[in-house]
């Protein structure tokens, strides 16, 4: 079938669905909770237009609605029933809570199936902003008010126009969604370099993040596990991870939830500006601190990730870093971690050793590539969400 009919169907399938809980939300009311005689011909009303829509549900992996509206004469009746004989009403409270139950399962299928749909072209778009967009900018300066207007800023208008059809409602969820479509309305120089550094970056993982439910299941081989387990296994464990696989948003992302992911690390966030040179986005966070007394404090401490494969960062970088924590605040920043997909040259580490020596603050943290690798292989979840196994 094509996208754009699937899509199509998948629009009037999700009004049918609002109609059918506006249906219910205006039924619920009447459900008995108790014993009662007869019926209401308002509910009776809305019985009816219940099963005049449940043809508007196409199965969705062999499974749909069928089920009509319970009869609430049948109900108040079964309750005086169980009062009778003593026994608890639980089979008549389970018809009541089942149409609303279904048009849950409904709901969530239908959006794993659109998600389903849209991950492959939701690549491609994203891929295609990702090459267009210094192309787009053309070399415009960073304060130009010129207006932009060529085949690029074109192509960048229709992926973004492709992505909200894809997404849906979810589009508008999307951190700066908006300032990216207020951007390329008026089109100057200075918004293309807006879009470029700022709000291209959130969509981009907005749409990543969409593309892939939290029930999405990662790809994973057709075998038995305790079978292969069993078997006689060959090779060794490694702790390096492809690093190449990640952009440089990729590689932030999977800092920020590396981050999260440390028991004695609270409050971690994006930093709203930007200050660091190569354009990376700082994150900050809380490290709680115990001594052995039970005494807890916590200390305020900026993080900066450097995508870098093909060089090392050096003691300028760390100086810059150790700058820019010092412009943060309040509270006071006590420390600065760099953490980096790649190494340190030994001048980044011997400033660092002479800097926290002499009791400068903030304190200087170096995290290279060795040391993410094996803060992840202790968490091997959060490099398999992320496309390192």
């Amino acid at each position: 079938m094509d996208l754009e009919e699937l899509l199509r169907a998948m629009d009037r399938t999700a009004a049918n669905l609002k109609k059918l809980e506006s249906v219910w939300e205006q039924a619920k009311p009447f459900i008995p909770t108790g014993p009662q005689l007869g019926s209401n011909v308002q509910y009776d009303g809305l019985k009816a237009a219940w099963a005049d829509l449940l043809p508007g549900l196409p199965p969705i992996d062999g499974w749909t609605i069928t089920d009509p509206l319970p009869d609430i004469g049948d109900m108040g009746q079964a309750f005086l029933d169980y009062l009778e004989i003593g026994m608890p009403p639980t089979e008549v409270l389970a018809a009541g809570d089942k149409p609303e139950a279904d048009l849950a399962a409904y709901r969530y299928r239908l959006d794993r199936a659109r998600r389903r749909a849209a991950r492959g072209r939701l690549e491609q778009l994203v891929a295609l902003v990702d090459a267009v967009l210094p192309l787009a900018l053309g070399g415009a300066a960073r304060d130009s008010l010129e207006r932009l207007e060529n085949e690029q800023t074109e192509r960048v208008e229709a992926a973004v126009g492709e992505i909200a059809r894809l997404l849906g409602e979810d589009a508008e969820s999307l951190d700066r969604w908006w300032d990216l479509y207020r951007h390329m309305r008026f089109s100057q120089g200075h918004d293309w370099h807006d879009i470029i550094e700022f709000d291209w970056p959130a969509v981009r993982a907005g749409i990543e993040a969409k593309a892939l439910g939290d029930s999405d299941p990662l790809p994973v081989p057709d075998t038995d596990l305790g079978h292969a387990a069993s078997g006689s296994l060959t090779g060794a464990a490694t702790l390096a991870l492809p690093w190449d696989r990640l952009d440089d948003d990729g590689f932030e992302r999977l800092l920020y939830d590396l981050l999260r992911d440390i028991p004695d690390h609270q409050n971690v966030e994006w930093l709203m500006q930007t200050r660091a040179p190569d354009r990376g986005r700082d994150l900050s966070m809380d490290r709680v601190l115990r001594d052995g007394s039970g005494g807890v404090r916590t200390e305020r401490v900026i993080v900066q990730a450097k995508h870098w494969r093909s060089r090392s960062v050096n003691a300028p970088v760390v100086n810059e870093s150790v700058t820019t924590g010092k412009l943060w605040g309040p509270p006071l920043v006590r420390g600065v971690v760099i953490a980096t997909s790649g190494r340190f040259t030994a001048d980044a580490v011997s400033l660092m050793e002479r800097h926290n020596s002499e009791g400068n603050a903030p304190y200087i943290e170096l995290w290279p590539d060795s040391k993410l690798e094996t803060l992840l292989a202790q968490r091997p979840h959060i490099a398999a969400a992320h496309g390192l196994k």
